[in-house]
């Protein structure tokens, strides 16, 4: 049975634990060695002395004539060698900025991602759980509190729904929108128009950080009423680690633990709309000119035929890592997944796949 247990912490808590009600000697972790280097790096030295003596033999036998040709092929040649340099520089620059974060996670800092577990994932906090028996399933570091980034706009949602608001009134998009904390940008421009309804959805699908603020800013009180609201939806959950302070994700001062995140998850998924909007592939909107503005899911595991996801949330800045969180028909099972701070965006959904399977053998 799962025991949630009241935290009154608000920092990370270092000790990890793992749970899991199934033998550690079914899994084997393997590990890959380079024994080569040494032998590479001799050969390659060899190589370089033999190059370097017969370069030295044709530079003396050079004549003065051969030496003024060889210039003038140069300074031609100048221009095309210039160029064949700089493209793959810019190109390798432009992946690194792709693949490095600007800065470790707060779970890495505290040493969470260095927890070794039988599934090899590559998340810092996990939880699986039975959503009907609340039977724990598998575990790691799930009371760590952590920043939860845009998983936050489940939260957003289930308090605008739960204050009976008018799904159709019309929201206006403004410059108090704009991300102010992150800088990140957005095709919702200031002063487009948009339903509630169309607002839920786009945060909810396309985790569209406009929206979730103009929920916010638009619900009764503004940002810190809903703020508030949040926070206590989450003590009447049961949540007493978590901390909200906005309606996008973008601060990392929204913080929760895998198993907080759990009881939100199963809350959320009572409510049709949150599971329509959550799980639908893609959603159209149109923009302030009028043109018609797609947005697709940003869970890839949506499209996987072997995944019946009855809701889920995606979410990411720095300070969280890679997370996501969602409830699913695994086999007989309703399953509840929760996993914080992935090493990319991939890993997330890897890390998801290995909990599947694992279920199913189970």
């Amino acid at each position: 049975m799962i025991v949630f247990k009241r935290k009154n912490c608000v920092s990370l808590i270092l000790a990890a634990s793992i749970t899991l009600f199934m033998s550690p000697a079914a899994f084997s972790n393997t590990s890959v060695s380079n024994k080569s280097n040494t032998q590479k790096q001799s050969s390659t030295s060899a190589k370089k002395v033999s190059k370097s003596s017969t370069s030295k033999k044709e530079v003396t036998s050079k004549s003065s004539a051969k030496v003024i040709k060889t210039s003038v092929r140069s300074k031609a040649s100048a221009k095309p060698k210039a160029r064949s340099k700089v493209k793959p520089v810019v190109a390798r620059q432009s992946i690194r900025s792709n693949m490095v974060t600007a800065q470790p996670t707060m779970a890495h800092m505290a040493g969470l991602h260095n927890v070794a577990d039988p599934l090899n994932l590559k998340s810092s906090a996990v939880l699986v759980a039975d959503a009907d028996t609340k039977e724990l399933l598998y575990s790691k570091n799930p009371h760590a509190v952590l920043p939860i980034a845009s998983i936050t706009k489940l939260m957003t949602v289930v308090v605008s729904l739960e204050a009976n608001l008018d799904l159709e009134e019309k929201v206006e998009i403004t410059h108090e929108d704009m991300d102010s904390i992150k800088g990140t940008g957005s095709r919702l421009a200031p002063g487009s128009i948009f339903t509630r309804r169309e607002l839920m959805h786009l945060a909810l699908m396309a985790s569209e950080n406009r929206a979730a603020s103009a929920l916010g800013r638009s619900y009764p009180g503004g940002m810190q009423a809903c703020a508030k609201a949040m926070n206590e939806k989450a003590r009447k959950l049961g949540m007493y680690s978590s901390n909200f302070v906005e309606t996008t994700g973008l601060s990392a001062s929204n913080q929760s633990s895998a198993t907080d995140l759990a009881m939100l998850v199963m809350h959320a998924n009572k409510f049709p709309l949150i599971r329509d909007y959550s799980t639908s592939p893609s959603y159209q909107v149109e923009s302030l000119r009028g043109r018609e503005l797609m947005f697709r899911n940003t869970n890839a595991l949506i499209k996987q035929d072997h995944w019946d996801i009855q809701v889920q949330k995606t979410g990411f800045i720095n300070e969280a890592g890679r997370c996501l969180v969602m409830q699913a028909k695994v086999g007989t099972r309703n399953l509840v997944i929760v996993l914080l701070d992935s090493v990319s965006k991939a890993s997330r959904f890897s890390d998801a796949e290995r909990i599947r399977n694992f279920v199913i053998q189970q």
